[in-house]
């Protein structure tokens, strides 16, 4: 994998030089592009108590705030960078050092039209939602998205072979979700290293519909392979749909599941959609079912969720789920209203 990685990397910066020396463009008055959102919810679970352990959105019977996120980018000639950094509950629970606010930190160079270089920290290409939730249409996140990754640092190189396909391949560090290499345990001193491959393979075969199929693997990080795709079938319908399995290392589990997104836009300012997701723990871990039925109700850049939730479990399933009683129970239920407003 090293040998791999380093003639990986020495391809690269021979082409990055040549490019680079093909460059007119040094001008660096290109504007600085400032994006983001903000974003407050109130959850009610009703039980009671707080059930469905998904990401973000935990306070239960509280009006409760998720974060303030603020992306940079800048791009002059073919050079750019992405800096996005982010405050809140929401944030602490999706970067691995709260201290640090960084959700993304990366360079990229066009070495052609077709051919970009990227290296970082940066949002993972595996899956259908994102942390960020002016990027999601539903608030409350599936099990899919808490279970896989969140970040992957390291280096990557994307051709488009066309406007209908591409394909992505790099190296990252050896775990997910962290800003730099970790030792692995049971090594002593020695250093972590960049050791995960990661590839993505992007076909749009019609007008609408594009799909993404990703792979991330590695010795300490496990391999997860993933399939999203999205397909806007008409003006009003879109239909999404993610599935993915993960095998941890040595033989440590993982997990499995599927997740579908049909959404109906009735009006200018108002979409219903519903997610319905099956995710099954390894090794005979239980499984869970959920049914999300989420409203988006626009206003400018400011969107209303409100969402109802039902999740039902099997006895196995790692998350204890309580009645009004405090009692053990197999069925969960919630309902959410969140406001996001995106800049």
């Amino acid at each position: 994998m090293k040998k791999i990685f380093l003639l990986f990397s020495i391809f690269c910066i021979a082409a990055f030089t040549v490019k680079a020396q093909d460059t007119v463009k040094t001008t660096s008055d290109a504007p600085l592009v400032i994006t983001g959102s903000v974003d407050t919810y109130y959850k009610y679970d009703f039980s009671g108590h707080n059930n469905i352990p998904t990401s973000f959105a935990s306070d239960q019977n509280s009006v409760s705030i998720g974060m303030i996120d603020l992306g940079l980018k800048k791009k002059v000639g073919k050079a750019s960078f992405v800096g996005e950094m982010s405050f809140g509950p929401r944030s602490d629970q999706s970067i691995p050092n709260a201290g640090y606010h960084i959700q993304n930190l990366y360079v990229s160079y066009d070495v052609t039209s077709q051919f970009n270089l990227t290296a970082g920290y940066m949002a993972t290409f595996v899956g259908y939602e994102v942390i960020a939730p002016a990027g999601n249409f539903n608030y409350s996140t599936s099990y899919l998205f808490t279970n896989g990754p969140f970040q992957n640092a390291g280096f990557k190189a994307t051709y488009a072979f066309s406007d209908k396909v591409s394909l992505m391949a790099g190296i990252f560090n050896n775990q997910w979700n962290t800003y730099s290499s970790v030792r692995a345990a049971g090594e002593g001193t020695s250093s972590g290293d960049v050791s995960t491959f990661g590839a993505q393979l992007m076909v749009a075969p019609v007008k609408g519909w594009t799909a993404y199929l990703n792979v991330v693997t590695g010795t300490y990080s496990g391999t997860e392979f993933d399939l999203t795709t999205a397909y806007q079938i008409t003006d009003a319908f879109k239909l999404g749909l993610n599935g993915a399995t993960f095998s941890a290392p040595n033989k440590g589990g993982g997990f499995s599941g599927v997740a579908l997104y049909p959404q109906l836009a009735v009006s200018k300012v108002v979409t219903f959609g519903v997610r319905g997701e099956y995710f099954k723990e390894k090794n005979d871990g239980g499984d869970v079912k959920g049914i999300t039925v989420t409203s988006n109700i626009k206003a400018g850049p400011l969107t209303l969720i409100p969402e109802v939730r039902f999740d039902s479990k099997s006895d196995k399933f790692y998350a204890p789920f309580v009645n009004s009683d405090g009692v053990s129970t197999n069925h969960a239920s919630q309902f959410v209203l969140a406001a996001v407003y995106a800049f």
